[in-house]
């Protein structure tokens, strides 16, 4: 039984080696991989963890801290109670350990704002991780397009040189049996060669966008299919596309908390303008203190307070300079409000122009065809020129390829669309990545 199991196993294993047999890639799945493998989202996600701890530090403001401290040497003392005693200078072996327990009472709301502050900018890089998860999902989506668009395009070109060759062949028939002139085989032969030239252009183009797609993905196309986009839903007008991507745009989103960040930071540079209160707690173990032998022990617990007079206009300058900051930030936020804008407008035109060719195109092409097979036949009997002939050929080639362009151009704007209003990776069926998660109010 286990060695007919391994024939099977050796089987199916064979089945898959062979081309065509090994299962497909579809586009999601691509997607899905490419976005946890690739550096920029992986470097992002590392950016949100160091946030998270940045966020932990800024939240120990509010716990206690113990602090302990210890010494041991030698101390000579020259002071009034050595004196008293008649023995002068002395040196003694000094030794000290204390411990203090310090809890913040109010630090002018410093402690709040750097939380707050922390806590945006760990949202603003937990947006950011889902902005390159959304645009790494559109780059992939872009090669991923492109190599079955080049493929298509071979395609056409070994089909259109496939014709040539047989138009030549037919020519050099006619040319021996001296049905044809000479000029008309030179003609043929100068087309077919130009068919020729279309095909090598093109098997470099795939090549391209193999290595392409192999930069993005991290490995080359085994089998890439025309994606279902039957899962991709937009919106009904421009100014509803134009409104979604305002409200969930991952990058404005990250502009956003960044403005939101920078008041926190203003918040919290002004915390130097009020006093600072905490409580102490300590106690301390000593021995030989200033010239005194024996033990020297004391506790205490105190309510200090604390408060800058005076710093030559230091803590001024430090509030105006993150008024400024604050205005820095929203002026980004605002380009990036634009920059989203233009992106989204770009695509829906580029979405809108396609969809309104692809049917004239398509007629195109259905034409230039009904167009050629004519001539095919009028040229056998007399009626149509080589040159007709071979001129309707390029125009079926030519439209083929304008409706094959046009085809993908329209459907990357439609993956464009979907990246601008921040859900091409839902749309897809993709999970966010890790990092991806937006923090909870930077509140205690």
């Amino acid at each position: 039984m286990t060695f007919k199991c391994l024939q099977y196993i050796g089987i199916f294993a064979f089945l898959l080696s062979i081309p065509g047999m090994s299962t497909a890639d579809p586009l999601a799945v691509v997607v899905g991989r490419t976005v946890t493998t690739n550096p920029d989202v992986l470097a992002d996600a590392q950016e949100r963890r160091a946030r998270d701890e940045e966020l932990v530090q800024a939240r120990s403001g509010y716990g206690p801290t113990i602090d302990v401290s210890g010494g041991l040497g030698l101390e000579d003392s020259d002071n009034p109670v050595a004196r008293a005693r008649g023995d002068g200078s002395e040196t003694l072996a000094r030794r000290e350990s204390r411990i203090v327990l310090r809890q913040m009472v109010f630090d002018g709301f410093a402690t709040k704002s750097e939380v707050a502050r922390q806590a945006e900018r760990v949202n603003s890089i937990a947006y950011t991780v889902m902005s390159s998860a959304e645009q790494v999902a559109l780059r992939t989506a872009e090669v991923y397009l492109d190599v079955l668009r080049r493929q298509e395009l071979l395609d056409l070109a070994k089909q259109n040189l496939a014709a040539h060759v047989r138009t030549r062949d037919q020519i050099e028939m006619r040319s021996k049996s001296g049905l044809s002139r000479r000029a008309d085989l030179d003609q043929v032969i100068a087309r077919y060669a130009q068919a020729m030239a279309n095909v090598i252009a093109e098997e470099s183009n795939v090549a391209d966008a193999r290595t392409n797609y192999l930069r993005v993905t991290g490995e080359l196309p085994e089998k890439v299919v025309y994606p279902d986009t039957q899962s991709l839903q937009l919106p009904g007008t421009l100014e509803e596309a134009v409104e979604a991507a305002l409200a969930a745009h991952p990058t404005l989103k990250s502009a956003e908390a960044d403005v939101q960040a920078a008041n926190a930071q203003h918040k919290a540079s002004r915390s130097e303008f009020y006093p600072r209160f905490d409580i102490e707690a300590g106690g301390g173990w000593n021995k030989n203190i200033d010239g005194q032998r024996g033990r020297n022990n004391d506790k205490n617990i105190m309510l200090r307070a604390q408060y800058r007079l005076f710093s030559m206009g230091k803590d001024q300058a430090r509030s105006r300079q993150t008024a400024y900051l604050v205005d820095e930030a929203k002026e980004i936020r605002n380009e990036t409000r634009r920059q989203v804008i233009e992106s989204i407008r770009l695509s829906w035109s580029q979405y809108q122009s396609g969809t309104e060719q692809l049917g004239y195109l398509k007629q195109h092409v259905v034409s230039a065809e009904a167009t050629l097979k004519a001539y095919q036949k009028q040229f056998s009997i007399g009626k149509r020129s080589l040159l007709d002939l071979l001129d309707s050929e390029n125009e079926r080639f030519e439209a083929s390829r304008a409706y094959a362009n046009t085809k993908y151009d329209r459907l990357f704007a439609h993956y464009r669309i979907q990246a601008g209003m921040g859900r091409l990776l839902a749309s897809l069926g993709v999970a966010p990545p890790e990092g991806a998660k937006v923090a909870a109010a930077g509140r205690r």
